[in-house]
């Protein structure tokens, strides 16, 4: 099996573009700020960042001891709990390009600290993190306890089945009112729904919805 050189490496990952498992910085110059996308590849499916790469895929290169320095410090000191995650350096048309692979958590959610000292999870959808929403960190409240096989079913899980078959998918703020909840309870019914694989929450018009699977 011919082995890829360094530069044909980064080459065919570039090629591959932006995506929900790869970043594209041309430089680190705020651990806070990447510790958002740290916290969003560790919520999600883990992934890559590609450091000294332009958006638009060409190679600037980097001076790759800096930037590990802003990794450890945003792995370290702005994410909660720390992040796991590895660095190599590849060699390309002269200049350094520093990869960094995050790990999927198994400590979820990560959170990131932001501008004004506050914590926030995020998740990685296609090429962009987004904010978590209180139902995902339900979700991941929840599966800190086993589900088991049997889930509770009442009306109130059956009024929200309902209203997904009437509506094809709902907000969270639609769900409270159609079904009279409070966001608290609509939250937890909606996470438990999610665990169960009966609804999924989808991402369009820079919102979530949630549908039946």
């Amino acid at each position: 099996m011919k082995t890829l050189s360094d530069a044909q490496y980064i080459h065919a990952l570039i090629a591959e573009g932006e995506h929900q498992q790869q970043d594209f910085k041309f430089e680190i110059s705020d651990a806070r700020k990447i510790a958002k996308t740290l916290s969003a590849f560790s919520n999600t499916d883990g992934g890559r960042l590609l450091i000294g790469v332009k958006d638009n895929g060409k190679i600037a290169g980097v001076r790759s001891d800096e930037e590990q320095y802003m990794i450890e410090a945003a792995a370290r000191l702005y994410c909660r709990p720390e992040v796991s995650y590895s660095t190599q350096t590849y060699q390309v048309e002269g200049r350094s390009v520093l990869l960094v692979q995050i790990d999927e958590s198994d400590r979820k959610p990560v959170y990131a600290k932001d501008e004004t000292g506050r914590y926030l999870a995020y998740l990685r959808i296609k090429d962009e993190n987004i904010l978590a929403t209180p139902v995902h960190l339900r979700i991941w409240q929840q599966s800190e306890s086993p589900k088991g096989e049997l889930m509770e079913y009442t009306e109130r899980e059956q009024l929200l089945l309902d209203l997904l078959e009437q509506n094809d998918r709902l907000s969270l703020n639609r769900y409270c009112r159609l079904a009279h909840l409070s966001r608290r309870s609509a939250e937890h019914l909606l996470a438990k729904l999610i665990r169960y694989d009966i609804v999924e929450p989808i991402f369009e018009g820079h919102k979530f919805h949630f549908k039946l699977k």
